[in-house]
């Protein structure tokens, strides 16, 4: 099909301007003035704005966790970021029993036969020796080239810095991104066993036995293992404390190659949120933090310190117990209910896949703090660069996808879980007043969304086989 996008405002990472876009089958082929073609069908964009289709690189779909399993799977989760005007998503393969490849097929056998928009893959190193780190270097021949290590989850996910300095200096030779969850596991555990002991079972001490210093102190410290392997790029993800804002700037400002993603959740809500009633629909890990470490987040966006806006998109039902509908079917899932007498068994993750640009537009673009260029920068152009989709993905230019949102900057929006796509029961944005909102998605060229209307199908997205990505200075 060959589609005419007419009389939009482009927005792209480095400028603003009308043209017109003509999409020939799956890309874009021409942007210019007064573009015609005989057989085109024509989409009058009058008064809006089109982006490039946004690329959330932190999402955990189908994921099991403490006995039930997240709430949005590769269709559920791309539905719901498709309406709200994201056509990519990057997800994480737990690394199990077998070889990395053997766990990479299990996640194609979950998602390829379902995914309703484009994906690819992060690869979890949880578990690290001499034929792991062969492995390693066979990922981007499986079109993985990003790691991810962690330095928290004791017992289960977290190497010695030893180890983590292996997988960077193996990352590093192979072409592949390090990425890292900084906190610091041990004394996670001492506050834990502490926490139940004294019977502190409220979702609070979930904040209170998570402490910020721990994601501070471990940031600078893999910016200095990554140092020592030999300048391995590294990729900080979820920041949520004002200080990691300061290690991401110290390291930069020394020559490292390290880069970092902040979430919504950190921008807008603190460790008092879990004090409500509802307080374990805010559990996630890491904790969201205070006011002050809010500020300092939003200034490390405002001055490019920060480089990256993703979601940690890891949805549960608040209620698994009472059903949702869900496409005229009834679904219930277990979800934080299973936690509901000890916060450690709260399964840890929130909504957010859908929430992000239309949130980020309205407190971000509308307040004044980002340019709408900043904003397509860091939500759509600098994860493509950063994690080797670009120009593919992420940008507005011939020979690129056609992945592209047509934003109405007037659409006035109360969000809330009745909006939101997500399958879960709630959303954290709830009765929030927001203007700008995307009105039409597409995905190569394939109109998924178009109002309130879907026209995606299970099976249509497609895997990013992905190439080295670049570092941002």
């Amino acid at each position: 099909m060959t589609i005419l996008i007419k009389n939009g405002t482009l927005i792209t990472a480095g400028e603003t301007f009308k043209a017109d876009i003509l999409i020939e089958g799956e890309k874009i082929v021409q942007i210019g003035q007064n573009l015609t073609h005989p057989n085109a069908k024509i989409i009058n964009a009058e008064g809006k704005y089109i982006l490039p289709g946004g690329v959330d690189a932190h999402v955990h779909l189908d994921l099991p966790m403490f006995g039930t399993v997240s709430s949005d799977d590769h269709y559920t989760g791309g539905k719901a970021a498709a309406f709200g005007g994201t056509t990519t998503v990057i997800d994480f393969v737990p690394q199990e029993e077998g070889t990395l490849a053997e766990n990479i097929n299990r996640w194609h056998a979950k998602a390829d036969p379902i995914a309703s928009v484009d994906f690819s893959f992060h690869m979890n190193i949880t578990r690290f020796n001499k034929e792991v780190a062969k492995e390693i270097f066979s990922l981007p021949e499986l079109g993985i080239t990003s790691v991810k290590v962690f330095t928290a989850y004791n017992g289960r996910m977290r190497l010695s810095d030893g180890e983590i300095f292996r997988v960077m200096r193996v990352a590093n030779a192979a072409g592949i991104l390090t990425m890292v969850h900084a906190e610091n596991g041990d004394v996670i555990d001492i506050l834990v066993e502490e926490a139940l002991a004294a019977g502190n079972t409220e979702p609070f001490f979930h904040a209170r036995t998570r402490p910020g210093w721990g994601a501070v102190e471990a940031s600078l410290r893999v910016a200095a293992l990554a140092a020592q392997a030999g300048d391995a790029p590294l990729y900080l993800v979820h920041m949520n404390m004002a200080g990691e804002v300061d290690q991401l700037r110290y390291a930069r400002e020394h020559g490292l190659s390290m880069m970092g993603e902040t979430c919504p959740q950190y921008l807008f809500f603190t460790e008092e949120d879990l004090r409500r009633e509802d307080g374990a629909k805010w559990i996630c890990s890491p904790p969201m933090r205070s006011v002050a470490d809010n500020q300092q987040l939003w200034q490390g966006l405002e001055r490019s310190t920060i480089q990256v806006v993703s979601t940690d998109h890891c949805p549960f039902f608040y209620d698994g117990t009472t059903p949702i509908e869900y496409e005229g079917r009834k679904v219930a899932i277990p979800g934080k209910e299973l936690g509901k007498d000890d916060f450690t068994k709260i399964p840890n993750g929130l909504p957010g896949v859908g929430d992000r640009m239309p949130i980020l537009w309205t407190e971000g673009v509308g307040s004044g703090r980002l340019t709408p260029n900043e904003f397509v920068a860091l939500h759509c152009t600098n994860p493509a660069k950063i994690f080797g989709l670009y120009p593919k993905k992420g940008s507005l230019l011939p020979g690129s996808d056609a992945d592209v949102a047509i934003w109405d900057p007037n659409k006035e929006v109360r969000y809330g879980v009745s909006v939101a796509r997500h399958r879960t029961d709630y959303d954290l944005y709830e009765g929030w007043q927001l203007k700008g909102f995307p009105v039409m998605v597409f995905l190569r060229g394939q109109k998924i969304v178009d109002g309130d209307d879907w026209y995606g199908k299970p099976g249509m997205g497609q895997f990013l086989h992905r190439q080295e990505g670049e570092i941002l200075h």
